[in-house]
């Protein structure tokens, strides 16, 4: 499982030029599965997630998280996080996990992170075509590649 965790003042998805879902600030999280990916650490990577001290407290510092700025979370699934560019110019996504894996393993990450989030997270949707928008705050973008 690769995560990029990017801390934003706002995030939104649109498919076919209509806004699916937005989020003020809060974190834009993309989410792609390899191959051999299992439910293994899916909790541990989604208490990451809610708990990551990224946000800033009143001195500047990196000390609060999500919960705590009473942010939001969009998540959204991106097979292309397992792109190999070793071998020419085209990207191969031999290692993304094929839909059939994904999208049950992406429905199973969005439900935990709500769980843990103690709200629901919004999502875009598998497989469609999006546009994301985004502003990210800092820039603060976090890799996660478990």
């Amino acid at each position: 499982m690769r995560v990029v965790i990017q801390r934003v003042n706002s995030a939104s998805v649109s498919i076919e030029n209509e806004v699916f879902s937005s989020i003020d600030v809060g974190l834009l999280i993309f989410v792609g599965f390899d191959v051999e990916d299992d439910l293994t650490n899916l909790d541990w990577v989604c208490s990451k997630i809610v708990n990551m001290r990224i946000f800033s407290d009143s001195e500047g510092k990196m000390n609060l998280s999500v919960k705590d700025v009473c942010g939001d979370i969009l998540a959204v699934s991106q097979f292309t996080l397992h792109a190999s560019i070793h071998k020419g110019n085209r990207p191969s996504f031999i290692r993304s996990a094929p839909a059939t894996v994904s999208e049950p393993m992406y429905e199973a990450f969005v439900k935990r992170l709500s769980e843990l989030f103690g709200k629901p997270v919004a999502t875009g949707v598998f497989g469609a075509n999006m546009k994301i928008k985004l502003i990210n705050d800092g820039p603060v973008t976090i890799l996660i590649d478990n």
